[in-house]
């Protein structure tokens, strides 16, 4: 039979959106039926490095169809009445790899998860404590907070002593004259690298003091009236201990002590449950952080001027959250991915925008909330006399002068933000019982005053809402959640790639691809909305906003494969028509299934549907452009972190250090320790974008290739044709500006042009690799030689062919034919 060729026309036969309307009557995810299809492979190194990181367990044996069976059958039992039919679908469409949910999913989810806490689901949340942030973050969530002075309640200067108990009995107490090296580095009291031969009588003295001086060496003899706090060995007992804290200070609680005791928690490398049997980082890394919030937050503070400038409570807040998040980061198994925003009304702003160049403050993504308001101010003509058109300007001076040299702050148009624009924010209650942050796992107690104190304020807030750490997500100042998943259209493919040409396919290929795509998103809207039915810290925001982010990944591959359109070609809508009305008719058909779907449940409608995440590691998985990203390189390294290092005598692997490092070695795969997070190694994956062995060659533009202006304009594309004019969040999206090319003047003349017409978008000056002077990158660009040789170093056959060396010297115009 003659196979014809669909024109580029949009989605095949149901094209129109009344018809796709229709269909949500109908179950969704038809084109992927009820029998079992066979688990897509990981693209090979990257791919699989990842899904043996993140996502698979032993009983998954790398088999991503097991992975597709366990995480579809968690999310139907969160349904009140489980269907076998959806789950059947929902399972093909997970083992595709057209609905690839999000990494937490992939991770987690299993039969299990209707008993589970909602907060191991999440990747985006928001806090307004201190304590709230550090629990969200032992969970693994991203989460943003809003430093506005009117959000920041606490000053630290009046909580109460803190004493610290550690139990000399524990296993951790350091003892011996090893143990004291150790402790003595871990502690930041010896120069990292510290061997026997340097820890001489005087560096041992020193550990000894430490230890007599900053440790409660016993609970007798406490001042009278004491509270004494037992660390449970949990991450809620970890969060109850800062709430303690936290809610003294809020209740002026000055002139009274407060002893933690940490000899509960368990000794340093027991394995934690739920996070894949890694180590635990036992209780010296709480002692840390709460030594240096004592040290650098509450002794400094009860000393400052109070008309000052300097440790303001927003700075303080901002400092206690960094110490805390520094110590989930160096547990190893826990991004600990911060946003921190601040209004640019406030007096502080420009202390806060200096807050990560000059305090040091390295642990999130730093951003000054703006509004139209600002931008009008920033262009009227300079030297004005009013005191807030003046202010303005010189934010926006401080912002791009720090800007250009790292990349920070940013700026995000809160006013733009859903919430905002609609006024539903400030429609969010105010209650006094804790209710706020209360699940089956934590329930506040002695913080339930500040809870609803910050809820009263926030209800007048300016700006009422904030954003995820990575901008996509719109979340309320005062805490909520959005559960989020990507979809991936080229997956949806029911037939190789390789069988027609890219924007060429046959007709029956094309109206199944086309239906796959579209059951993905609803399939994918029904998934997340089932997963706001869990318990949750934040259940009553999550019910009254029902929010979720659904968002395609691999968009350059699809536009290719299946419109015959590259980036270029996307930027002209006359040409590029038909891929951005099946972009639109998938939105709409998102936002009609998500409130169909909620109906039933008898849900509320959702106020957030469509979001782009950065899709970072589910896109690595099938070797996809991350979210809305352009490819970043033609030929790469790409690191990858792992945590563990190198005894220097031996060369052999520390005990603890992640078991992967030495396979990986084993291989020939490049590996470094790095100096600047010890503790910490890299792996070198060699990369070359799935797009380039697609065969995109001269049609194909990464990120350096395409100018500001080209991005911007994509920006705003996807924000009109994806996100929409209502239920939408954002598009996480990082913009590199190369200053070899740029200089600081261009450079502001690209944000105050651009910046204002889009929700938000991270603009990152960049130079060549060589001249960045990092310890190293994320994707490091090798040349093809080099690349070469690196791959011809590696002994793994899969590797090479993943790399696909032929295409890439195609693509480099030396074809070998």
């Amino acid at each position: 039979m003659q196979m014809r060729s669909v024109p580029m026309d949009g989605f095949h036969p149901h094209s129109d959106v009344s018809a796709t309307l229709r269909r949500a009557r109908a179950l969704p995810g038809g084109g992927f039926g009820e029998a079992p299809l066979p688990g897509r492979p990981l693209d090979e190194g990257m791919g699989v490095a990842v899904g043996r990181r993140t996502v698979f367990r032993p009983e998954d044996g790398e088999d991503f169809g097991r992975v597709a069976d366990r995480v579809a059958t968690g999310n139907m039992a969160l349904a009140p009445v489980p269907d076998a039919l959806e789950g059947a679908r929902l399972r093909n469409a997970i083992a595709t790899g057209a609905l690839l949910t999000s990494g937490r999913h992939l991770q987690h989810g299993d039969a299990g998860q209707a008993g589970r806490n909602m907060e191991v689901f999440t990747n985006c949340a928001t806090a307004i404590a201190s304590f709230a942030e550090f629990y969200l973050l032992l969970n693994g969530s991203g989460v943003g907070r809003a430093y506005d002075d009117e959000l920041c309640l606490v000053d630290w200067s009046q909580a109460p002593a803190l004493l610290l108990h550690l139990d000399p009995a524990h296993a951790d107490y350091p003892r011996g004259r090893d143990g004291l090296r150790r402790f003595g580095i871990e502690m930041g009291i010896l120069p990292w690298g510290t061997d026997e031969a340097g820890f001489d009588a005087e560096a041992e003295a020193r550990v000894r003091g430490f230890l007599t001086q900053e440790l409660a060496s016993d609970l007798d003899g406490l001042p009278e009236g004491a509270v004494i706090h037992r660390v449970e060995d949990s991450r809620e007992g970890w969060a109850k201990a800062v709430e303690q804290l936290e809610s003294m200070a809020f209740a002026g609680a000055r002139g009274e002590t407060l002893v933690v005791d940490l000899s509960a928690i368990r000794p340093a490398g027991s394995p934690i449950r739920g996070m894949q049997g890694r180590p635990s980082s036992g209780p010296v890394s709480l002692l840390r952080g709460l030594l240096n919030i004592r040290r650098h937050v509450l002794v400094p503070a009860r000393d400052r001027d109070p008309a000052g400038e300097a440790l303001q409570p927003w700075e303080q807040a901002l400092l206690v959250d960094h110490y805390l998040s520094v110590e989930v980061q160096v547990g190893g198994a826990r991004r600990a991915a911060r946003m921190a925003t601040k209004s640019w009304r406030d007096p502080g702003v420009l202390r806060f925008v200096r807050a990560k160049s000059e305090g040091g403050l390295w642990t999130a993504n730093n951003s000054v909330m703006v509004d139209a308001e600002f931008w009008a101010r920033v262009r009227a003509p300079e030297g004005t006399e009013d005191p807030l058109t003046a202010h303005a300007q010189a934010v926006f001076a401080e912002v791009t002068r720090c800007a250009y040299i790292n990349g920070e702050p940013g700026f995000i148009n809160g006013d733009r933000l859903e919430d905002h624009r609609t006024g539903s924010a400030w429609e969010k209650p105010v209650h006094e019982d804790g209710r706020d942050f209360r699940s089956a796992r934590y329930r506040v107690d002695h913080a339930a005053g500040l809870l609803a104190e910050a809820s009263r304020r926030a209800s007048e807030a300016r700006f009422p809402v904030t954003t995820n750490p990575c901008g996509e997500i719109t979340l309320h100042v005062t805490g909520g959640y959005c559960v989020i998943a990507d979809f991936a259209p080229l997956l949806a493919c029911p037939t190789d790639l390789d069988s027609f040409a890219p924007g060429e396919v046959p007709a029956d290929t094309a109206a199944l691809w086309d239906e796959r795509v579209e059951d993905s998103v609803r399939l994918g809207v029904r998934f997340l909305i089932r997963a706001n039915r869990m318990d949750a810290l934040y259940g009553e925001e999550v019910a009254r906003t029902n929010r979720i982010g659904i968002g395609p990944t691999g968009l350059h591959e699809w536009a290719w494969m299946r419109f015959g359109l590259g980036f270029h070609d996307l930027l002209d809508e006359a040409r590029s028509g038909p891929f951005w009305q099946a972009l639109a008719r998938l939105s709409e058909a998102a936002k009609e299934e998500a409130e169909a779907y909620s109906a039933s449940l008898g849900m509320a409608r959702p106020v957030t549907v469509t979001t782009v995440k950065p899709a970072g590691t589910t896109s690595k998985l099938f070797g996809l452009t991350e979210g809305a990203h352009l490819p970043a390189r033609r030929q790469y390294l790409r690191w990858v972190q792992f945590k563990g290092g190198k005894d220097e005598e031996t060369g052999q692997w520390l005990s603890g250090s992640d078991p992967l490092l030495a396979e990986y070695e084993a291989r020939g795969y490049p590996i470094r320790t790095l100096r600047s997070f010890p503790g910490m190694s890299i792996v070198g994956f060699p990369t070359v974008p799935l797009a380039l062995r697609l065969g995109l060659g001269a049609k194909l533009v990464t990120a350096p290739e395409a100018s500001p202006g080209e991005q911007y304009a994509w920006l705003r594309l996807l924000e009109r044709h994806w996100i929409g004019e209502h239920q939408g969040n954002q598009v996480s999206y990082t913009l590199k500006v190369y200053t070899d090319r740029v200089d600081l003047e261009a450079f502001r003349a690209t944000l105050r042009d651009e910046q204002p017409r889009v929700r938000c978008c991270s603009v990152l000056p960049s130079r060549p690799d060589s001249e960045l002077g990092y310890e190293y990158l994320p994707e490091e660009e090798v040349s093809a030689g080099r690349f070469a040789a690196i791959v011809e170093g590696i002994h793994d056959g899969a590797v090479r062919e993943a790399v696909d060396w032929a295409h890439l010297q195609c693509a480099s115009g030396v074809c070998p034919i």
